[in-house]
């Protein structure tokens, strides 16, 4: 399951972890990571985005506990993107820290950037007409019409008796 953000979309949860036994950890922390890979630089990943919350100060879990998390209003400059030569991905990682060996989960998010262009739509205006004769002068109220969309038109005469 992938959940679906936009950019300065706040990116926030619950983290759950399920214990059987008393865990020792030296803290747990959760990331919110934008990363680009390039497939054929193998380990050379590249992080654009780095952000890391504390969940739990060190202590021992003796039970299942869950803890909330909230990124705010994250910039995700970038959609997610998986191509033949490129992977741009973005993930939250939760690690347990522990003596050993850490414990840790990653969770793909996907990215889908919203395009807002800029709104060009001006009016048009537009003058026709018989020089000291008649003049036909139309405006329309945007220069991008879609199909279906109806006219009207005003039109004001004015008669001129010229001598």
């Amino acid at each position: 399951m992938h959940y679906l953000f936009y950019d300065g979309e706040s990116v926030s949860g619950t983290v759950n972890i399920a214990i059987k036994k008393k865990l020792d950890h030296q803290g747990i922390r959760i990331e919110f990571i934008g990363q680009i890979e390039v497939y054929y630089d193998r380990g050379n990943q590249h992080d654009f985005i780095s952000m890391v919350k504390e969940l739990a100060l060190p202590g021992i879990l003796t039970e299942s506990k869950s803890f909330r998390f909230d990124f705010q209003q994250v910039e995700k400059p970038y959609e997610s993107y998986v191509g033949t030569n490129v992977k741009l991905r973005y993930f939250l990682r939760v690690v347990i820290v522990r003596r050993l060996t850490d414990i840790v989960r990653e969770m793909d998010i996907i990215v889908h950037a919203l395009s807002a262009y800029p709104d060009t739509n001006n009016s048009i205006k537009m003058e026709v007409g018989i020089e000291d004769c008649l003049h036909i002068e139309f405006e329309y109220n945007r220069s991008k019409l879609l199909f279906l969309v109806h006219f009207f038109f005003s039109f004001f005469f004015l008669v001129f008796e010229g001598g």
